[in-house]
């Protein structure tokens, strides 16, 4: 995405957008005031801890708000090119959830959910699915649409897709229907795509092939993405921008370099500081001290600031505005006031942050990443004399109770014959001896894992 961003590629603007839930415990104000905007072929990510209103704030766009939420006010202008061939803005919030569903939601906005088996159903074959979406609002005929559904399968890097689209969910692997729910959020067009944790139920060999498959389709499509995620490591692969919410507010705000390399709300730093490292000499991983506000209470100051070693007095009384800290970089704290005194990030955050700057790459910035980093270079590698490498290589099989099972070995190059003579199977795959377990620190136990699950390429 260019720097300069025009507004005439705007496609979703949210203003003040302020949401919240009747429940049998009071009324929860789970979203307040939150400011978006998404341009043409931009990638958005929104991150924050389980329950900031990241999921609730897309759902919104969608018309899928739970019964028990209500929009207090705000505005989410859509702008689209009608059937007509015009460009029209329309508020989403004023619309009813029925006009939403049917008019936009598969045709101009669609959605890519985490956990594909709940969201396909079990008694349609995964063709049908696809093809529903276009024969209702493409108007297309029943076989247009089934050849339009096989393309779309082969495109989503299905192979036989002609056989694949007469079968059921639950015939195909979790990367495999992760696919068809990609090909149907995909099947009429959309202008923008809503992925909500779309790689959190996926091994990371296939997390690395779903995140290139979208940033593959959205540059040959251009349309707009919003990811929905917790993890920095997915973040720092596939977004352009990201806004970092806390307690149903967007507290940060900037480009991807802004946010990774020059965060400047204490709780972006507790975020990034939190993420497991190999590489780190410490014993205990960082973490955010105290827990997220009741929403259920009115929230006077800024809600972070319980939890804020840097809170000063006014954070208690006053919710700070959003401070310009140059660029597209916007940060809704007190600190970033020139008032306020200069406070340091964690030097644990600062090691971590030198040491990008040297690597000078973001991909790899979780273990999570460095795992999928190192299956995707893995995969792609076409040197042949090459020993093959993997976090788990299953040779042979042993016989427990009776029954074949396979085994597992090292993260080292596997070869044909290498076990030694007079050593049986069953031998080779003995757990280590208690007591050296025991004897080992959690930091060490975890080093050693990850020497054995990531290997030397993303070290």
């Amino acid at each position: 995405m260019s720097a300069n961003r025009s507004l005439d590629d705007r496609v979703l603007s949210i203003r003040d957008l302020n949401i919240s839930f009747d429940t049998a415990s009071g009324t929860v104000h789970a979203i307040r005031g939150v400011r978006m905007d998404l341009f043409r072929g931009e990638t958005i990510a929104v991150v924050g801890e389980s329950g900031s209103g990241k999921s609730v704030t897309v759902k919104t766009i969608m018309g899928i708000l739970a019964n028990n939420g209500h929009i207090d006010s705000g505005s989410i202008n859509y702008t689209f090119i009608n059937e007509k061939g015009e460009k029209e803005t329309v508020d989403m919030t004023k619309l009813s959830q029925k006009e939403i569903r049917y008019r936009f939601c598969g045709k101009h906005i669609a959605m890519v959910v985490q956990d594909p088996m709940t969201s396909l159903d079990p008694t349609m074959t995964v063709g049908k699915q696809i093809m529903e979406g276009m024969i209702l609002h493409l108007n297309l005929s029943r076989s247009e649409a089934k050849k339009r559904a096989i393309d779309l399968l082969a495109r989503v890097g299905i192979e036989n897709p002609e056989k694949r689209f007469n079968e059921y969910p639950h015939q195909l692997s979790g990367g495999m229907r992760q696919r068809v729910v990609i090909a149907i959020a995909l099947a009429c067009e959309p202008d923008i795509l809503i992925c909500d944790e779309p790689t959190t139920a996926l091994d990371v060999t296939i997390q690395a092939k779903i995140l290139e498959l979208i940033k593959e389709i959205q540059a040959e499509s251009h349309f707009a993405v919003i990811y929905i995620t917790h993890d920095l490591g997915v973040v720092a692969k596939v977004a352009d921008y990201v806004d970092v919410m806390y307690a149903g507010r967007i507290i940060e705000k900037g480009d991807i370099d802004e946010i990774f390399y020059d965060p400047r709300h204490p709780y972006t730093w507790g975020l990034l500081a939190s993420m497991p490292d190999t590489d780190t000499d410490s014993t205990r991983l960082f973490a955010i001290p105290g827990t997220p506000p009741n929403l259920l209470e009115k929230i006077t100051g800024d809600a972070f600031a319980p939890r804020n070693p840097f809170a000063m007095k006014i954070d208690y009384m006053a919710e700070p505005p959003m401070f310009d800290v140059g660029g597209k970089h916007r940060v809704a704290s007190w600190l970033c006031d020139p008032r306020a005194p200069k406070v340091e990030m964690p030097d644990q955050l600062k090691d971590r942050m030198e040491k990008m700057r040297k690597e000078g790459i973001l991909e790899c910035t979780s273990i999570r990443q460095k795992n999928l980093c190192f299956m995707s270079k893995a995969l792609s590698s076409t040197s042949a004399p090459a020993p093959a490498m993997s976090p788990r290589r299953w040779t042979g099989s042993a016989s427990i109770s009776g029954q074949a099972r396979p085994m597992v070995l090292s993260a080292s190059p596997v070869r044909a014959n290498r076990r030694p003579a007079g050593r049986s199977s069953a031998s080779m795959i003995r757990p280590p001896e208690r007591s050296s377990l025991t004897a080992m620190t959690s930091a060490e136990r975890w080093r050693r894992r990850m020497r054995n699950t990531c290997g030397p390429t993303c070290r």
